[in-house]
């Protein structure tokens, strides 16, 4: 097989299993360390030992490239695709079945570890439909918020690949953006209007009392550019960044805002967020809202956190059709233009 893509794939399983970042990225630098190589090249390389010693390779991916060359299946790729025929989560499969999109991803652009192919490959990999790249908006600059000239940019990128796919699956344009304090978005409206999907979301502040925290959450609901309110409580509940306890704020009001004004509830499946709780789902639910399960993946083989999300929305008793990344791209983005 390609040794490339047997280097990616490794990354995408570990990143799945939430293994150690310095182990995924030494196989995604391997990759790109020999991305630009002819095969014959590599195997001239392999033999006279120039292979070994370019740097980002070590011991395991220089097997890893030797055996493909070889014309086998590297034996720790192997490994890793017999591991991964469990599923993440137990139960939610079938919800799972159904979802045809993902509205929340990141890229290298802003606090994404990979460039846009490769999380595109991923998600055409899942079968995914359909995919939002959200990159996170200019006020979030420990994350490499994307400017208005940043993200003019980037939407150039989007239609690129869109043009070359052929039809099959459509990257849609959009932005993870901050609510701020005041309850304003983080970009300008003029951008705003030009994407497929805003996701709205509070990164600062997050211990601001109730009141306080409740008015801004109304605020980014209520701008006619909103789709989906993420992570809303930015609860963290394990993972190596420790736990934050959720944000406090008028629930009920939230939620009836959200139905309101047409704006979907996220069930963010990253396992260290697991947000709303599931009391919130349950008044959400009660509200009448709309769901959207999202990844919000960093990485291409964080993409598969979907399966968390289906579970935790079929536990809670979330119906399908109220989860618009069960619904067919034509009916989203026409939700999402009227919303």
């Amino acid at each position: 097989m390609d040794p490339t893509a047997a280097l990616n794939e490794i990354a995408f399983w570990l990143e799945r299993e939430l293994a150690p970042s310095f182990k995924v990225q030494a196989f995604r630098k391997a990759a790109a360390t020999i991305a630009e190589l002819e095969t014959e090249e590599l195997r001239v390389r392999a033999r006279d030992g120039r292979l070994k010693r370019m740097k980002g390779i070590g011991a395991r991916s220089f097997e890893v490239i030797t055996q493909a060359l070889n014309g086998d299946t590297p034996s720790y790729l192997a490994d890793l695709r017999e591991r991964s025929k469990e599923a993440l989560a137990d139960g939610g499969s079938e919800l799972r079945s159904l979802l045809r999109g993902d509205l929340h991803s990141h890229s290298d652009w802003s606090d994404g570890g990979s460039p846009i192919p490769l999380m595109v490959d991923a998600a055409r990999a899942l079968n995914h439909e359909y995919l939002a790249l959200t990159d996170h908006s200019p006020n979030l600059k420990i994350a490499n918020g994307l400017s208005v000239e940043r993200l003019t940019d980037q939407l150039r990128i989007v239609d690129q690949i869109n043009d070359d796919d052929g039809g099959s699956f459509r990257l849609l344009k959009g932005i993870e953006v901050d609510i701020m304090e005041d309850g304003t978005l983080d970009q300008t409206p003029e951008m705003l209007g030009q994407l497929d999907i805003v996701v709205a979301s509070v990164h600062s502040k997050l211990r601001a009392d109730r009141r306080t925290m409740t008015a801004r959450m109304l605020g980014g609901i209520r701008d006619p550019h909103t789709n989906v309110l993420g992570h809303c409580t930015g609860r963290l509940v394990q993972g190596s960044r420790g736990q934050r306890p959720q944000s406090e704020f008028d629930a009920e009001k939230v939620f009836a805002a959200c139905a309101e004004n047409n704006v979907a509830v996220e069930i963010n499946s990253r396992p260290e967020r697991q947000d709303p709780p599931d009391d919130l789902i349950q008044l959400a639910l009660d509200a009448g809202c709309l769901f959207s399960i999202d990844s919000d993946a960093h990485a291409p083989g964080q993409l598969d956190f979907l399966q968390y999300g289906a579970q935790r929305a079929e536990a809670n008793g979330v119906p399908a059709e109220r989860i618009i990344t069960t619904w067919p791209l034509e009916k989203l983005l026409e939700w999402a233009g009227s919303s």
